[in-house]
């Protein structure tokens, strides 16, 4: 079996960020998302990965490499335009050839295993299986319809929803794909749509399962959601406890995990937690509090006199002061400044 995971959006909704690097790298507890897509992987044995870019995404192949420090095989496929998820199987056929293959989204983060996947296409011998999660608005999403076990139909944002249980991003599929995915049109938004090679497949009577994760998921395409994320891995990884990396300094601070403070950082006076992911190099001085908040490499705080929350720091940005008319809520992108006016009555 192989994997395939696909990086080629543009990550729009995560500007200024996604400006310098692609979205799949952004960290979540100082580990970029596409690290986790790797390891779900590696996890039910699958080795053998390719991985859909941008020809611009440089940073992507930078980082990964020939996939030995995942022990895998990493294969880079590029899809010069951003046609839609079935497009970017389409164009990997080459790659995946006859073997059945798990199709993971580049910028999903999912807290389940695919274990479930992987053992659900065992046992039913279907010719695909579909992670679904129950949702609260199911018009939002794609929206599958089941009977016996079976999908019967699966609709994009349905006005009239015929269940709750929404498709997240995690498949596995058979050959049969590519066949569904040649029949298909653009949609409205001018892609092809996996959800309508799903229902081609479905209509031409091939067996689709599948599996149903309680755990949380989220695409991490907001800035809220990328906070949310982080919040979720910090306490996976860490539950109540703080970790500093090697060669930072840590002197008369008050730390409220979860926290994960990189390598060669220097953190003087702080108040830091819970849900702070600090990235190498960092320095932060005379902060009162920062909670909730992801602060990228080289970043720096100093004299922050006001709570800071929900908050991103590009690499290497800078801020200064904070006044009494701050919102505690700061977005700033890399190698940005900002210095704040001082609050009234405090010192020089």
């Amino acid at each position: 079996m192989k994997g395939l995971i696909l990086c080629a959006g543009r990550g729009t909704r995560l500007h200024p960020f996604s400006y310098s690097q692609p979205k799949t790298l952004l960290p979540v507890a100082n580990h970029p998302v596409l690290h986790y897509c790797i390891l779900k992987l590696r996890e039910v044995g699958v080795r053998d990965i390719g991985i859909v870019i941008q020809p611009s995404q440089k940073e992507i192949p930078q980082y990964v490499g020939d996939g030995s420090q995942f022990g895998a095989t990493i294969t880079f496929l590029e899809q010069q335009k951003p046609l839609g998820i079935a497009h970017a199987v389409q164009l990997a056929q080459p790659f995946l050839r006859d073997e059945p293959f798990i199709l993971l989204l580049g910028d999903n983060l999912l807290m389940d295993s695919l274990h479930e996947l992987t053992k659900t296409f065992t046992r039913t011998g279907a010719d695909g299986v579909v992670m679904l999660s129950k949702v609260d608005r199911p018009q939002d999403y794609g929206i599958a319809e089941i009977q016996d076990e079976r999908l019967v139909s699966v609709e994009e944002k349905p006005q009239r929803p015929k269940s709750n249980l929404a498709v997240i991003g995690a498949y596995l599929f058979t050959r049969p794909i590519f066949a569904a995915i040649a029949t298909l049109r653009p949609s409205k938004r001018g892609e092809y749509e996996i959800t309508d090679a799903i229902q081609s497949m479905i209509d031409s009577g091939y067996h689709i399962a599948h599996t149903v994760t309680h755990r949380q998921y989220t695409d991490v395409g907001t800035i809220e959601r990328w906070l949310e994320a982080n919040r979720w891995m910090l306490t996976q990884e860490l539950g109540v406890r703080h970790e500093i990396g090697s060669d930072s300094i840590v002197e008369n601070c008050t730390i409220i995990g979860p926290v994960l403070i990189g390598k060669r950082c220097r953190i003087e006076n702080c108040r830091l937690g819970p849900y702070v992911a600090i990235q190498d190099g960092v320095q932060l001085k005379n902060c009162k509090h920062i909670e909730n908040s992801i602060l990228l490499e080289n970043s720096s705080l100093n004299d922050v006199e006001w709570p800071v929350t929900n908050s991103v720091f590009g690499r290497s940005s800078h801020l200064a002061g904070s006044g009494a008319d701050s919102s505690g809520v700061f977005i700033l992108s890399d190698k940005s400044s900002i210095r704040m006016p001082r609050a009234k009555g405090s010192p020089p």
